[in-house]
């Protein structure tokens, strides 16, 4: 079933767009001031990211996947995150020919202290919405994911 579609104005296209821009910048801002905290690049803390969302161990390959880099660029990240005690890298047991990039045991919470205030924020935020409102902002949320998602995962697509 397709979903109803509504007319956009060039002005509320435009609204959405600065709204959208700036808190891309916002959050990319925030995200560099953590992964500094963390001693990593904003590219090797979102790629960690990733691979906590994945819940298991996950080949370099499937990482360059979910990342759009270049599994070159996955190996280099993978080092890093490595060298801080952040993954592993173990040997498939399905196939011993494989290597996994696995989360370490317990390094993920080392690292959430710095995102309570971020969870604080969003408690506030979201408390100010009716529970109609909150599910009207998740949706578009999933809808705007999905899109993200689909064009950072399609190398072919310009960004």
């Amino acid at each position: 079933m397709t979903e109803k579609t509504y007319p956009v104005t060039e002005e509320e296209l435009f609204r959405f767009a600065e709204l959208g821009r700036a808190g891309s910048t916002f959050t990319v801002l925030r995200h560099a001031r953590i992964a500094e905290r963390m001693g990593l690049s904003g590219t090797d803390h979102k790629t960690f990211d990733l691979v906590i969302q994945a819940g298991g161990p996950l080949t370099a390959g499937r990482i360059a996947e979910l990342t759009g880099l270049s599994t070159g660029a996955v190996t280099g990240v993978v080092d890093r995150l490595e060298k801080v005690g952040l993954v592993r890298r173990v040997r498939d047991p399905h196939d011993r020919r494989k290597v996994l990039v696995e989360v370490v045991p317990g390094a993920a919470e080392r690292f959430a202290p710095l995102f309570e205030s971020a969870f604080d924020t969003l408690r506030d935020t979201l408390a100010q919405f009716s529970p109609a409102e909150r599910k009207a902002i998740e949706r578009y949320q999933n809808v705007i994911l999905e899109q993200l998602r689909a064009e950072v995962m399609d190398n072919s697509r310009p960004a």
